[in-house]
C-alpha cells in the first residue's frame, strides 16, 4: 500500500464508517485521482468522493533532566473517502 499508509481506527472515524465514509492516512504528495485508484484497486469498491485534510505538525516541549527539550510532531494527510451506497471495506481484514 504506497500511496494509502494505513486505515485511521478512531471514535470519530469509526462514526463516519456509519455513514460510507472511510478515513485513511495518506503520503503527503498524492491527489485525489491517486487515492481514488488505490482504494478501488485494494478495496474492490467503488469510491464516490475523495476529500483531504492536511494537518501540521505540532511543536511539542518537554522537561527533562534540568533542561528543555524543544521537538515537534511530524505533518501528516488524511483521506475521507466516501464510498457507493451499500458497499463496505473492512479495515480490520485487510
Amino acid at each position: 500500500m504506497g500511496i494509502i499508509q494505513r486505515p485511521i481506527v478512531s471514535e470519530k472515524a469509526l462514526d463516519l464508517q456509519s455513514k460510507g465514509v472511510y478515513s485513511f492516512l495518506v503520503e503527503k504528495d498524492v491527489n485525489k485521482i491517486q487515492i481514488k485508484k488505490a482504494v478501488e484497486d485494494f478495496y474492490g469498491v467503488n469510491v464516490q468522493d475523495v476529500r483531504l485534510a492536511n494537518y501540521l505538525g505540532k511543536a511539542k516541549t518537554k522537561f527533562s533532566k534540568g533542561s528543555y527539550v524543544k521537538g515537534r510532531k511530524s505533518s501528516f494527510k488524511k483521506a475521507f473517502v466516501k464510498v457507493a451506497e451499500g458497499e463496505v471495506i473492512d479495515i480490520y481484514e485487510a
